[in-house]
């Protein structure tokens, strides 16, 4: 027989001995046996008492030997893995197993027990962020809910600008830094105190139908509502309470015809006086009200639009050739679906003013643009009018001089027996003019563009403008207007 075909006796390493020994007798592994284990061991199983067993593996990186747990539970035979020596120590190989053996004594399946663990692990932490998060919704304030509600919950026709310089103003700096699960009725009321105080009143009333509208919409929203458990605390506030009982809420104010004459006056000395000073003084005179207002005041008379809406006007929806005005709804003051587009027939008298203001303005797209603006930035803030004329009747406000504005009475008008004028005054004056002309007051309303009651069925099918019925109401005011004023 050739030498090559004789049976050869396997070669058994040291460690392949004594793994078998192990095997049969299960004696218990010690850190020498397994250190002397080679790569000719490798595929082997190792055991030891208590049901350790582990299979050896060899590698790139050297001898690794793979433990298990092997049990029986509910007459199934099942093993659990316990780590990898040397990576993990004999000694907590062993600790492992104990703990393990341990669970089954108690009838409990180790790898249900590691997954309950496990998922007892993540509920821990996801407990821990939500309380986390908890107290950072704790501490949220009522600066971060405008932030939020000027984004997502109002939508103002001039992008909420208005609404963010009145919060930033006259909000924010009392109620901005408290926490909103804190704030209170008493702190609404003490913000709106100084404010009452000054007599601005309806400054009040906004600043509180604002902070309702605000907290109305958080009370509908996580993680608002929650802040707000103990009820929205502007809510206990009406604006009766906020309002002292000497206030006339509703003005009734009007112009008399020998108080528009009395104003008119008024604009043309201020001019000549200050253009007459002698060189070198004229910024001693007292400053004329600004010529580009004084045209916005007689053309609100003139048209008995908002001021407002004058205001944000771009000369584009000026039509001096065919005397008409357009006013899109966008800006229109009223509620959304509540607003509708609006067409003006300028009178001569009005036709004149806006031309005068051509001559002024109209290199800008915008009939009032902004100071220091380019041509197609923008248009003056839509209370400016009504600010410069204030500034000019202080003795009817409760306020220290501003610094860069006037602080004079130069037109208060009738010695101040009839009170302050503002500039909506002028459209009521213009529309109790229409009546006293003889105007149809459902002409008059049209002409103040507002959305009249009515069924909707109505509302669909009578489509009538009433566009002849209007062109001559405006030109009936317009004839009176230069009647007063000019005869």
């Amino acid at each position: 027989m050739p030498y090559n075909l004789i049976p050869q006796k396997p070669t058994i390493s040291v460690g392949q001995k004594w793994g078998k020994k192990m095997a049969v007798a299960g004696k218990k592994l010690t850190i020498k046996e397994l250190q002397a284990l080679t790569e000719l061991d490798h595929g082997r199983s190792i055991r030891e008492d208590g049901g350790l067993c582990g299979k050896v593996r060899a590698g790139k990186l050297g001898i690794t030997v793979l433990f298990r747990y092997e049990y029986k539970l509910g007459g199934t035979k099942k093993d659990h893995r316990l780590g990898s020596w040397p990576k993990k120590s004999l000694a907590e190989i062993r600790a492992e197993r104990d703990k393990v053996r341990a669970t089954v004594i108690g009838g409990i399946d180790p790898g249900l027990a590691k997954k309950a663990a496990k998922i007892q692990r993540r509920n821990e932490v996801q407990k821990l962020l939500a309380n986390e998060e908890a107290e950072l919704q704790a501490k949220l304030t009522l600066n971060d809910l405008f932030n939020l509600w000027i984004d997502e919950g109002v939508f103002r026709s001039d992008g909420n600008k208005e609404l963010r310089r009145a919060y930033s103003m006259n909000i924010a700096p009392s109620l901005g830094h408290i926490e909103l699960r804190r704030l209170t009725e008493s702190q609404i009321r003490s913000a709106l105190k100084p404010v009452i105080s000054a007599g601005r009143i309806r400054k009040a009333q906004v600043m509180l139908l604002n902070i309702k509208q605000m907290l109305t919409w958080a009370e509908k929203r996580k993680p608002w509502r929650g802040l707000l458990a103990d009820g929205n605390p502007a809510a206990l506030i009406t604006e009766d309470s906020i309002t002292p009982p000497t206030h006339q809420d509703q003005r009734e104010r009007t112009l008399s015809p020998f108080e528009l004459r009395e104003l008119q006056d008024i604009f043309t000395s201020m001019s000549l006086t200050h253009e007459s000073a002698a060189p070198g003084t004229k910024h001693l005179q007292r400053k004329p009200f600004q010529l580009a207002s004084q045209l916005a005041i007689w053309i609100s008379l003139a048209t008995i639009c908002r001021i407002g809406e004058l205001l944000m006007a771009k000369w584009e929806h000026v039509d001096l050739q065919q005397n008409t005005w357009f006013i899109p709804k966008d800006n229109v003051k009223g509620r959304r679906g509540k607003k509708q587009d609006h067409l003006v027939y300028l009178s001569p008298f009005a036709a004149n003013k806006f031309t005068a203001l051509k001559l002024l303005t109209g290199t800008s797209a915008w009939c009032f643009p902004a100071r220091n603006a380019l041509a197609t930035t923008g248009h003056v803030f839509v209370n400016s009018v009504a600010k410069q004329i204030g500034d000019r009747q202080v003795r009817f406000m409760q306020r220290a001089p501003i610094k860069n504005r006037c602080h004079d009475n130069s037109l208060v008008l009738s010695n101040g027996a009839n009170g302050n004028w503002t500039p909506h005054d002028m459209r009521r004056t213009g529309a109790t003019m229409m009546q006293s002309l003889g105007v149809p007051l459902e002409v008059i309303d049209r002409c103040q563009n507002h959305v009249l009651n009515g069924s909707k069925v109505r509302r669909h099918y009578l489509h009538y403008d009433y566009a002849k019925e209007k062109m001559h109401a405006w030109q009936a005011l317009g004839l009176e207007l230069e009647r007063i004023l000019f005869s």
